[in-house]
Order: C-alpha cells, then sequence, then structure tokens
C-alpha cells in the first residue's frame, strides 16, 4: 500500500486497520540509517531491524515505504529550493530588465530632446546669416552641450571633487544615458545567461556595460572586483600608491597599473588612476574609477617605458543588495587605448567595444559567478583539488604565458642577437626569481643545474596575401577554435616530443601519480581532464605523452611526459573571444605550487562577420554537395563565419644551462620555425578555399568516394534491417549524401582494425563527439565507451559480423572532449561494398543529448 510523499509523520498500516505514528525515537533512528544509506536493499532493511531493536516492531515492508516517502520529500525538497532560487532570480532579472527599460526610455526622451534642439540649432545658423544677433543663443547652446570640468589639484578636497564627479558620470553610465549601449551581438539574456551584456555606440574610446546576478555578499563582490589581477589575466600589477579616507565613509585610493600586450607587436598598457569606494544613500556600494590627467591639475605619474599610457573614462561597479540573498551588479568598462601606437592590421583590438566587453567585463562576471558557483558546490574535485586550487593553477600557466611573452626588462629578460633573420625573436632571463623553483632535483637524485631561462616568441598574421612585420600564411582565414582544436587534438601534427622532453628537464621526470577518466588518446597524447568551464569554454588538463625518450638511457625504455595544459576560447560562436592553448611540464607530485614554465599559442581575431558559423563549418559536408560549392562554400565561410583575419603568437619557455645558451638558442629558433611550417600547413588544410587542393589533410569533401560510402551505408542497412535508412525519394548519389549528413540521429563508422578507428561521422555525429572531420580519424572507438559499453559491444562484435546487424540498448558514452552522452538505442550494422566485402561497421545513436 503507498503511503503520501507529502505525511511527514509516515504512519504505519496495521493490520486491524487503524494508522499508528512512529514514534520521535523510531523516526530520528530511522533519519540515522537514511544519512548512511538512502536506498537500502531488502537484505539491508532487515539488517537494520535487527541492529535496531527500537524498529522491532516495524515490517520490513514499512521500513521500505518509510524510506520511499523519505526520498520523495528529499527530492521535492531539493526541487522547491531550486524553483524558488529560480524564482529569486527571475524576479531580480525582471528588476534589472525593468530598470534597463526605463533607461531606454529615457535615452528617447533625450534623443528626441536633442532632435528638436538641433533642429532649432539649424534654423537658428541659417537666421544667424542674416542676423548676427543670433550668434549669442547658438553659443551658449554649445557650451551647455560641452560642459568644462574645473580645474582640481592633489589636495584631499581637490581629489574628492574629482571622486565626486567620477561617481557622478560613472552612474551616469551604468543606469542613465550618458552612453548609448546597444546588446552585444550573440548575447541574449535569460534566468541562466551571465548577464546583460552592451556595448558602447558612437561615444570616444570604447565602452562595454554589464548587469548581472551573482550569489554573493556586496562587500565579497567588492571585494573581488578590486582585486584585478585575479580575475583579469591581462592585468600585470595594480599598485597602491596612496589611500585617504573620505567623511562620508568611503576612500580615495591613487593607483597605478599596467596591463599586458595580447601579442609581440604591441606594447603593454599603463594606466594613473582614482578609484573611489563609497556607499550610496538606498545601501549600494560603488566603487568608480578614472584617470588622472594633467588637464584636472591633480597628481601625475611620469610615463613608465615600454608601456603606453592608455586612459580610463569614468568606469566601475555599482553593487546592490538584492531580496533573498546575493546581489545585483552593474560593471561600467570605458577606456580610451590609445590605437595610435599599435600597427594598424591590429588596431581592431583597440578600438572594439566587442573585445572589450570579453576580455575585461564579462570576465568580472564569470569569475564572480565562478566563485559564487564553488561555494555552492563541493570543496574539493575528484582529483583532490580545491575549485580555488585550479583556479590559481590556470592564472599561473596565462600570467607566465603573459611574462613571456611580454619579456619585460624589470622582470630580468634581454633579447640576443638575431641569426640575420627576424622572424623569431630570442629573450633569456637569468635573475634568481625566474629561477626559483626550478633547480629541482631529477628523479635519480641528480641536481638540476639550469642556470637560465630562454624564449623563443613569433607572430603571425592569418590572412591573404598579408606580408608585412608578420610572417606571411596566404590564403588563410580558419576561425580561431577550429585551429586551436586541431592543435589541442593533433600536437603531433606539430610538436617534437624530444622537445617536450627537454622542456621537462627543469622539472622532476619520474612517474606522475595522477588517476582519472581519459577525455581521449590522440596519437599517443592522453588527455586527463581536471576542471571545464562550460560559460566561456575553458579547459584545465593534463596532457600524458606516452613513450618518449627523456636520454639515451630511455631509449630502451621510453617514459612519459606529462604537461599541464590550460585551453579557452574554444566557443566559436563567442564574437570577440581570442583561444588559446597554454601548457607547462609538470613534476611527479602535481603540487598546487609545482614550478612552470608555460609556453603556447595564443590566436586573437581582428574583426568579426556578424554571424557566426557552427563548430564545423569549415567541414560542412553537406555545402560541398551543391553544383559549383567549392567556391560558393569559401565565400559563404569568409561571409559568416564570424572571423576573417586573426594574429596568431607563439611562445616557447626552455630552462638551460649557461655554457649552453647559443646552442638553445640555435634549437629554439628552429623549433619556432618548424611549429610555424606546421601551423601554415593545417590552416591551410582546415581553410575552406583549400579543402579541395592537395594541401588538404584528407580527400576533398563531396567527392564521388563520400557518395559511394554513403550509398554503401544506406544499401546495407536495408538488406540487414528490411528498412530503409533515409525517407529522401531520390535516388542520386548527392541527394543520398546531403540527407545522410543532416539525419537527426549520430551516424559513424569505424574501420575493421585490430583497433577500430571512426572513418567517417554525419553532422548528428560530429556533434556528439564534439570533434571535426579532420580530428575524427584519431578518436578510436573504445574511447567513447565506458567499461561496461566495452564488455556489451565486445559481446556483440561476433555478432555483427555474423548476422550484420545487431542493436543495443541505451547508455551512456563519452564525447571527444570528456563530455557523458546519454542514448536510447543504437543500432550497428556492418557496411558491404560492391563486392559483398565488408567496407567498415556502421553505428547509429538515437536520440542522444549531453547529460
Amino acid at each position: 500500500m503507498a503511503m503520501s510523499c507529502k505525511d511527514g509523520k509516515n504512519p504505519i498500516n496495521m493490520d486491524n486497520g487503524k494508522y499508528v505514528r512512529y514514534t520521535p525515537e523510531q523516526v530520528e533512528a530511522l533519519e540515522r540509517l537514511y544519512h548512511d544509506c538512502p536506498k537500502p536493499s531488502s537484505i539491508r532493511r532487515q539488517q537494520l531491524i535487527r541492529e535496531c531493536p527500537i524498529l522491532s516492531n516495524i515490517e520490513p515492508k514499512q521500513i521500505k515505504v518509510w524510506f520511499q516517502n523519505r526520498r520523495c520529500r528529499e527530492k521535492q525538497r531539493k526541487e522547491a529550493s531550486r524553483l524558488q532560487a529560480v524564482n529569486r532570480k527571475l524576479t531580480a532579472m525582471n528588476k534589472l530588465l525593468m530598470e534597463e527599460n526605463d533607461r531606454l526610455q529615457k535615452q528617447v526622451s533625450q534623443l528626441v530632446y536633442e532632435n528638436g534642439y538641433f533642429r532649432q540649432h539649424t534654423q537658428n545658423t541659417t537666421l544667424a546669416s542674416k542676423d548676427t544677433s543670433c550668434e549669442s543663443v547658438v553659443t551658449s547652446g554649445q557650451h551647455h552641450l560641452t560642459p568644462q570640468h574645473p580645474p582640481r589639484d592633489a589636495s584631499p578636497a581637490g581629489l574628492l571633487s574629482i571622486a565626486e564627479e567620477t561617481l557622478t558620470e560613472f552612474l551616469s553610465k551604468a543606469t542613465g544615458t550618458a552612453v548609448e549601449w546597444v546588446q552585444m551581438p550573440g548575447m541574449k539574456p535569460g534566468p541562466d545567461s551571465i548577464g546583460i551584456v552592451a556595448i558602447s555606440h558612437g561615444c570616444s574610446g570604447v565602452g562595454a556595460r554589464a548587469c548581472g546576478l551573482v550569489g554573493l555578499e556586496p562587500t565579497r563582490v567588492a571585494e573581488i572586483l578590486k582585486d584585478r589581477p585575479s580575475w583579469f589575466r591581462d592585468c600585470r600589477a595594480v599598485d597602491v600608491l596612496n589611500v585617504l579616507p573620505t567623511a562620508n565613509g568611503g576612500t580615495i585610493e591613487l593607483l597605478y597599473m599596467q596591463l599586458y600586450a595580447p601579442t609581440t607587436l604591441a606594447p603593454g598598457r599603463d594606466f594613473w588612476l582614482l578609484r573611489y569606494t563609497s556607499v550610496l544613500e538606498d545601501g549600494s556600494l560603488v566603487v568608480c574609477e578614472r584617470s588622472l590627467k594633467n588637464t584636472q591639475n591633480g597628481p601625475s605619474m611620469p610615463p613608465v617605458q615600454h608601456f603606453v599610457r592608455a586612459e580610463m573614462l569614468p568606469s566601475g561597479y555599482l553593487v546592490r543588495p538584492c531580496e533573498g540573498g546575493g546581489s545585483i551588479i552593474h560593471i561600467v568598462d570605458h577606456m580610451d587605448l590609445e590605437p595610435w601606437s599599435v600597427p594598424e592590421v591590429l588596431r581592431p583590438l583597440y578600438e572594439s567595444s566587442t573585445v572589450l566587453a570579453q576580455k575585461t567585463t564579462m570576465a568580472a562576471l564569470r569569475q564572480l559567478r565562478q566563485i559564487a558557483q564553488e561555494a555552492s558546490q563541493s570543496s574539493v574535485t575528484n582529483w583532490g583539488r580545491r575549485p580555488a586550487a585550479l583556479r590559481a593553477l590556470s592564472q599561473r600557466l596565462s600570467r607566465g604565458f603573459n611574462e613571456a611573452l611580454n619579456g619585460f626588462s624589470d622582470e630580468g629578460w634581454s633579447m640576443i642577437g638575431n641569426d640575420g633573420m627576424d622572424d623569431v625573436t630570442i629573450l633569456v632571463n637569468s635573475s634568481p626569481d625566474k629561477l626559483m623553483g626550478l633547480n629541482l632535483s631529477f628523479s635519480n637524485g641528480f641536481p638540476a643545474v639550469s642556470s637560465a631561462v630562454l624564449c623563443a616568441k613569433a607572430s603571425m598574421l592569418l590572412q591573404a596575401g598579408i606580408q608585412n612585420c608578420f610572417l606571411s600564411l596566404q590564403h588563410l582565414n580558419v576561425p580561431p577554435a577550429i585551429l586551436l582544436r586541431f592543435l589541442r587534438e593533433h600536437r603531433s601534427e606539430w610538436a617534437d616530443n624530444n622537445i617536450d622532453a627537454y622542456a621537462a628537464a627543469a622539472v622532476k621526470v619520474g612517474p606522475c601519480s595522477l588517476q582519472g577518466s581519459r577525455v581521449g588518446n590522440f596519437g599517443g597524447q592522453v588527455i586527463l581532464p581536471l576542471a571545464h568551464t562550460v560559460e566561456h569554454e575553458e579547459f584545465l588538463e593534463v596532457i600524458k605523452l606516452e613513450g618518449v625518450c627523456h636520454s639515451p638511457e630511455d631509449a630502451i625504455m621510453p617514459r612519459d611526459v606529462f604537461l599541464l595544459q590550460l585551453c579557452c576560447g574554444m566557443d566559436e560562436n563567442a564574437v570577440g573571444t581570442c583561444a588559446e592553448l597554454i601548457f607547462a611540464p609538470i613534476d611527479a607530485t602535481f603540487a598546487d605550487d609545482a614550478p612552470l614554465l608555460p609556453s603556447g599559442f595564443r590566436i586573437i581575431p581582428l574583426d568579426s562577420g556578424k554571424e557566426a558559423s557552427s563548430p564545423n563549418r569549415t567541414l560542412d559536408l553537406a555545402s560541398a554537395l551543391e553544383v559549383g560549392a567549392g567556391n560558393r562554400a569559401s565565400s559563404d565561410f569568409s561571409a559568416n563565419s564570424g572571423c576573417t583575419r586573426s594574429v596568431m603568437t607563439i611562445a616557447f619557455e626552455f630552462a638551460f644551462e649557461s655554457h649552453m645558451q647559443e646552442h638553445v638558442a640555435s634549437m629554439a629558433r628552429q623549433y619556432i620555425r618548424s611549429i610555424i611550417s606546421s601551423v601554415q600547413r593545417v590552416a591551410l588544410a582546415l581553410s575552406p578555399s583549400h579543402q579541395g587542393s592537395q594541401a588538404g589533410l584528407r580527400s576533398p569533401l563531396g567527392t564521388p568516394e563520400a557518395q559511394t560510402l554513403a550509398r554503401w551505408i544506406c544499401q546495407s542497412y536495408r538488406n540487414y534491417l528490411g528498412v530503409e535508412l533515409l525517407k529522401s525519394s531520390s535516388e542520386g548519389s548527392e541527394s543520398i549524401l546531403k540527407t545522410l549528413w543532416h539525419h537527426s540521429d549520430a551516424i559513424m563508422c569505424c574501420s575493421l582494425k585490430a583497433l577500430p578507428v571512426f572513418t567517417f561521422a554525419n553532422q548528428a555525429g560530429l556533434d556528439m563527439l564534439e570533434t571535426t572531420l579532420v580530428a575524427l580519424q584519431d578518436i578510436t572507438l573504445e574511447k567513447i565507451f565506458d567499461d561496461h559499453g566495452r564488455k556489451t559491444l565486445c559481446s556483440e562484435f561476433p555478432q555483427i559480423m555474423q548476422q550484420g546487424f545487431t542493436c543495443l540498448q541505451g547508455g551512456i558514452c563519452l564525447s571527444s572532449m570528456g563530455r557523458p552522452v546519454s542514448y536510447e538505442r543504437a543500432v550497428s550494422w556492418k557496411v558491404l561494398n560492391e563486392e559483398e566485402n565488408a567496407h567498415c561497421i556502421c553505428f547509429m545513436f538515437i536520440n542522444w543529448s549531453f547529460v
């Protein structure tokens, strides 16, 4: 007899038909047992009755019913809590949207007023040519539109005047109409979105504004945001030079901030700032900033070598407490980054409000949301690392790469002469701070004697026919995310394992004890995930390079090399996002403070199209099927890929002994040039304009071979299962291939080898495996199944070969990125060629979805 989940007392139905309630002691005992084992088996329930005398008068069936009701109530409680949280979030989001609507209405009213004013101004100007008496009216109107800031000084009263003025201007941007804001491309507000993000339009400099909800208290939010180096990876340092308290309980700070340059072809930026923290009358917390300039007669900061002084226009954070906990935050970033100081081709990076929004404004929101999420989840991951420790590792990798890429002299870097070519820059660092932590012992007990660190770096522009201060890569318009994904999954295409082994010599090379689920094995490269941030597709992972020779002795028994790797910018649909692949050898202990020498790639889009492409757009099989599709697909891609120009920067670090400098420098130059050549070959193969040429890594798409394979797949399915795979009535090979490509279920083929690898997949199959047609060939069949799936497959494989097909029950498999994928059922059949010989095995996963 089933009990109602709503009855918290859990009555017992006795034989006499009356309900007897549990005693408090019995409920307490059952609750203790529930926390130890929420779903006990029948044997366990009987054991509980024997071990707990207070439950001896309760039948096992009633114990079962109690546990069912208890689980039901727990599920209801969690669901109610989730719905309450969603309701609070929707309420706060509704408040934000209402405020945004009010702001837009004010902006419309202002535009109507200004339109009327300028119309009257035009009429007055016409009359002024006949009557000079109107000149005073026009002049007074112009003065009203461009007010002049009163002069200030460096006294506390003068700084407070500047601070109050900054506060007023910041609030007018955050909640007023001082700047015309337009919605950022690709951003759609909602309860699961990062927030409402907008970019400036028609104002000086570049600007971005965001409104969002975070599950942190306002004081905690302000504390995190003021620590800019902890979340803004381009921030090198923020020095607080002076702090002044104000009469209203606020503080004024004088700051000096430096930003790393994103490429080797531009200098860094620095700012001389005033930051004002105060509390408004409604309890809102405000942190606002602006640059101090000579026109304000305030304190000054002399120029700093290797940096271009940029200007921060009134910006900051408005943080308000939210009902039910958490905060509502408004972020405004408004800067003039002095684009005149960089090569013309790079100026879009410094003139794009979208880039500013991605790198700074949205980065702040992501950091707040991630910290809030970590506070509500388990404190330790399955790797034994706290989320904060993993974030710190990501930050160290990014910061180390930026340090090597910029090579500032105050950190000990100095340039050495080139070999007659200026394509690769070599820097050397012998400072004790850089070497600290690197002089560890080898696993055999001998000390490491590295006395310096060398960095080799270069930049290249991915665009047709450009040859300036960049290396030339002709006819390349492959999106950064596609190129980076290939570099990540196909390390053997560009890397030299001997160089990896040499780089690993700076740290211990003993066996690493890391354990965990594999994302995949890509040609001797095993990816072990550590952390994944979904919002901006960032992966922190350990790369295991199998069978690498560290020394001549290792040639007999090669060892493994482990790299800590950060991969971000994998979302091709995110506008203005750079893609990075940064890695560093790690030692056997893999401690949180392990020494790191980061190396890697950074690919930055220089401009964006109106629409973003799908993740597999460069290898879209269907787009190559139309007549004359070769040229049309290329032009189509250039228009819609979201990126037609990118700059790639490469930087690699090596520890070495001082007497080996010339040898290591020569090796590093050759290695960087070899990587550039490999990247050029890969990019040419991935570029749509070269898919039909001999430069490709695979056969051209839409060829007769592909059409023949599609026909074989459909014929074999019909022969073995007696039904049609496709509903299309057309019998043409091109039509069959196109219909197969767009089939809603994931269809993929694997080879008939001892270790089957995938050879083909339709669009749904590529989406399910989270890969491309180029990367597909390195994914083995066994890697996408768990242990249970592999055992089932091994038992069913003989039936496939003898009977020709088999049906598999629903289950879980893994994508190439390690994400679990559920499917309702799967069908596998043998694909026969024209001679009735087995060509491959085809799988179809029906009703699949990411878990």
